[in-house]
């Protein structure tokens, strides 16, 4: 049911397509084909400048429209699979900048929230804002101690605005799902769903604190990456305090050279930061765009990247994790079949997909770019064009990956202004090698068995009361099989010559089990445990495979 205050935005927002040339764009909805001639009467379609581009109109459309759909633009912007290059190049140019609101206005809502005056709170309060965004925008303080810090602040009233907004996109996404002919391939509800889930947590800056504390943690002691820190005492829903950080601006490359800072060293910390925080900690920032990204160039040999604004991170499954870090180094190997293999497996493709049809497809948009050197190759343009591909076999939007893929974008775009030579294959492939070993190896393995012992120690006391049970019902008669039927009678058959394999895979199971309680108790030396694990581990393979 649309209200009234969705029917205002939607006109709204049809008003300003038609104002700035894009009729055809409301007027390709299905249902408004058989009065589609009615484009050819609206004045705006014959005064409309004919200069513009159909990218730079949609941008200043967007523009228009106000923040929300600036921040949708800008995901968007990332999807080039999606999009036309063109439309997708003039989205990257999206800027989310809104006017500040006044600094007295930020210190009623700090006095509000606290309950105390701004004077006893801080010893300096600047009501000049450092930087102004669609959400929120960020003052400079200085503690009662003498510590510098920053003070973020939500914009008033912002949540009851992007709540509004966000209905109208739902609306329109399930218009777009309903009567577009790609609507239901591209999932356009999904995708709203994973952007309103992320702009809502940009809302709650207690979140926000928790994220940063995380990535803090995460990187503690590395000389990659510093994150500020949090000040808990003041952290709350609409206001956090964060210590002050001074570096370089990452786009300020002609300062960052006038250091000396090694530019290939800085470009390729970027990459190697971005695997670490999706492959090794599973826990990455998702908003890294030069306006969050400072450089600490105090020792110009070793610059450390330093970030702000935690209000967008990503994690994904360990199942993306596996399929994602597999398809990184299938491509490097040039290994087409197996990409093609692991997008049916993990279902990014339907399960019905010739795989050689498939394999032939990714191999006729791969070849002619991996024929050039590697440092002209750019990795982000590379899935584009794969994904483009793929959607000719029906592969349909992932949104868990949409915030993976932003983030690579911004972060191959910004290695390589930095260092224009830069290897982003070179830099990835040995990290994702070692993690693969580290996923796949025995010390994985018997560190997932160690985790699973209570599981299975609760799955072994139960399954003689388990038997037990089934035996007595069914020597009460409550518990009655056929077995005379031709399909009983086969599957008989089959168990009689499966059972030698099942009892291998049973005593192989039960061996790894035995050296995994061994290793957890540490009553004998390690190595043997991990002997009897694998052994068993063999056995349980052979067994397998034989039946």
């Amino acid at each position: 049911m649309i209200t009234p205050r969705q029917t205002l935005r939607l006109v709204r927002i049809n008003f300003v397509l038609v104002r700035h040339g894009l009729d055809e764009i409301v007027l390709a909805a299905h249902i408004f084909r058989p009065i589609r001639f009615l484009i050819y009467l609206s004045p705006f379609y014959w005064l409309r400048p004919r200069t513009a581009s159909r990218g730079e109109r949609i941008r200043r459309a967007l523009e228009d429209l106000g923040p929300i759909f600036v921040k949708f633009g800008q995901m968007l912007s990332t999807r080039r699979d999606l999009l036309p290059a063109d439309v997708a190049e003039e989205l990257a140019r999206l800027q989310d900048r809104v006017p500040p609101f006044p600094g007295r206005a930020a210190r009623i809502i700090i006095e509000q929230t606290y309950g105390k005056p701004v004077t006893e709170l801080f010893a300096e309060f600047s009501e000049t804002p450092l930087a102004s965004a669609s959400v929120a925008q960020v003052h400079a303080a200085r503690l009662n101690d003498g510590r510098e810090v920053v003070v973020k602040v939500l914009r008033p009233g912002v949540e009851r605005i992007i709540r509004a907004d966000l209905d109208v996109l739902q609306l329109l996404a399930g218009l777009a799902e309903r009567y577009w002919h790609n609507g239901r391939r591209l999932r356009p509800r999904e995708v709203v769903d994973e952007y309103e889930k992320t702009v809502l947590d940009e809302l709650d800056l207690m979140r926000e604190s928790a994220n940063a504390a995380q990535l803090k943690r995460n990187f503690e002691g590395s000389a990659l990456l510093y994150v500020p820190e949090v000040h808990w005492p003041l952290a709350r829903r609409n206001v956090m305090v964060l210590e002050r950080i001074h570096g370089v601006p990452i786009s300020d490359i002609a300062t960052l050279k006038a250091r000396g800072t090694d530019m290939r060293k800085l470009a390729e910390h970027g990459v190697e930061i971005f695997f670490t925080q999706v492959f090794k900690h599973n826990f990455f920032h998702a908003d890294m765009h030069p306006g969050n990204i400072f450089v600490d160039a105090g020792d110009p040999a070793n610059p450390r990247y330093m970030a702000v604004d935690f209000g967008i991170v990503g994690t994904l499954s360990p199942r993306d994790q596996h399929y994602l870090a597999e398809n990184f180094l299938a491509f490097f190997n040039r290994d087409y079949r197996r990409v093609a293999q692991l997008h049916v497996e993990s279902g990014w493709v339907p399960r019905g997909t010739r795989v050689d049809q498939f394999e032939a497809a990714i191999r006729t948009v791969c070849e002619p770019i991996f024929n050039r050197p590697l440092k002209d190759i750019s990795f982000g343009q590379l899935l584009v064009r794969l994904f483009q591909t793929a959607r000719r076999f029906n592969m349909e939007v992932q949104p868990q990956l949409v915030l993976l893929q932003k983030t690579l974008l911004n972060i191959e775009g910004l290695g390589r202004e930095l260092y224009p030579d830069l290897d982003l294959w070179q830099t990835a492939k040995p990290f994702l090698e070692n993690w693969t070993r580290e996923q796949m190896g025995l010390g994985a393995t018997l560190k997932h068995l160690r985790a699973g012992l209570p599981a299975i120690r609760e799955l072994l006391l139960e399954t003689p009361g388990r038997i037990n049970t089934i035996l007595q019902q069914l020597s009460s008669g409550q518990m009655r099989v056929n077995w005379e039927s031709a399909e009983f009678k086969r599957l008989r058959e089959a168990f009689k010559q499966r059972n030698r394999h099942l009892y291998r895979a049973a005593a192989g199971g039960a061996l790894m089990v035995s050296g995994a309680l061994l290793l957890s108790l540490g009553h004998v030396p390690d190595w043997f445990a991990a002997l009897v694990a694998l052994a068993g581990g063999g056995l349980l393979l052979w067994g397998r495979l034989q039946s």
